[in-house]
């Protein structure tokens, strides 16, 4: 008989189930609360109820867990530093879209070898959100596989879904169903209307194939998430964090009946992926701010200890420490910098929780 299925599937190796996983590495009743009041800080943040600006600050990717561990407690001190000015969310990214091939994050690779233990990289994954959070900081992710969040969404206090993936049928109906607040990019191009349509598909029911905390295929169905906006992140015609731009994305979401609120990422395309240009894009995020625009809820900072990236794959042991293996970030000293004069700014402005 002439084989028809499988003919390029090398290997296919069952996950643990879900719960499985939440059960060997466990979310803590502290954390659980920790959970649930740091998503309501951004809900209230997004609704206009809390003024401080969220601001959603970390490395490009973690691919080092005791350096992002060493990044995420010098970010909870300054986090308390400025508490009454911004509401601070550490990046822990574990999953990175590839425009053709490359390292596709913790999850997939948690060895950097190209070796693929998935469920290695689920565990790491648990175990450093869980450090994260002990240490006193809200989490933020992009969720890339479906299949991710049933391993990790109870440890994440605010997602993303990126640029090359907001036109997914997949990750809009996946966002209808998860638990915390989340932002949709404008695409690569640049496009908006993109980022509407997923926030409107978003916050209506859905129904879709998933996957059970006991690892069965199944049907799910969403009531819906209500805490969805949009990231202006740039694209190929360009940069679109300046007062211009942000006044056009209000206008189309205010025509679509949908909650004005506009976070604003300095990296990528608005910073033309040099992480020298990220300081003074972010300088502009909170002069819109502090000017009264209050549709401008939050940006996106790419920080890590060392400024840049380096270029991978190379040995591990070659690795520069705190340097990213992704896209560029600012280093840790211009962090401080830039979080504290905003801080300044804010306070004089009267923006305060």
């Amino acid at each position: 008989m002439a084989q028809v299925t499988d003919l390029h599937i090398s290997s296919n190796i069952p996950l643990p189930t879900p719960a499985l996983m939440l059960s060997e590495v466990e979310r803590t009743q502290k954390q659980a609360e920790f959970m649930a009041e740091s998503r309501q800080h951004i809900r209230n943040i997004l609704n206009g109820q809390d003024h401080r600006m969220l601001l959603i600050c970390g490395p490009c990717s973690i691919h080092d867990t005791e350096a992002g561990i060493d990044y995420a407690n010098r970010l909870a001190k300054l986090a308390d530093e400025v508490k009454h000015q911004l509401y601070i969310v550490m990046r822990v990214y574990f999953e990175k879209p590839r425009t053709t091939t490359g390292w596709k994050g913790l999850i997939m690779d948690p060895k950097l070898d190209g070796s693929d233990n998935i469920p290695d990289g689920l565990r790491q994954a648990r175990l450093f959100l869980r450090e994260v959070i002990n240490a006193g900081l809200p989490t933020a992710t992009e969720l890339l596989d479906p299949i991710t969040p049933q391993y990790i969404a109870d440890l994440i206090s605010w997602s993303a879904i990126g640029a090359r993936t907001t036109e997914s049928q997949t990750h809009r109906q996946m966002a209808s169903g998860l638990s915390m607040p989340l932002g949709f990019k404008n695409t690569t191009t640049g496009d908006l209307v993109a980022a509407v349509n997923a926030i409107k598909a978003a916050t209506q029911s859905q129904t879709f194939l998933g996957v059970s905390e006991q690892g069965v295929a199944s049907a799910v169905t969403t009531s819906g998430n209500p805490d969805c906006h949009i990231i202006l992140r740039g694209g190929d015609q360009g940069p679109n964090y300046g007062a211009d731009d942000v006044a056009v994305t209000t206008s189309l979401l205010e025509k679509n009946n949908l909650q004005p609120s506009v976070m604003i990422d300095a990296s990528h395309a608005n910073c033309s992926k040099k992480q020298e240009n990220m300081p003074n894009v972010f300088k502009e995020i909170v002069r819109q701010r502090c000017g009264g625009n209050i549709n401008v809820i939050g940006a996106m900072l790419e920080s890590n200890i060392v400024a840049g990236n380096q270029g991978f794959p190379r040995p591990v042991e070659e690795l520069t420490y705190g340097l990213s293996i992704t896209d560029q970030c600012i280093d840790w000293t211009t962090t401080e910098t830039v979080i504290r004069d905003a801080a300044a700014q804010l306070k004089a402005a009267g923006i305060v929780g």
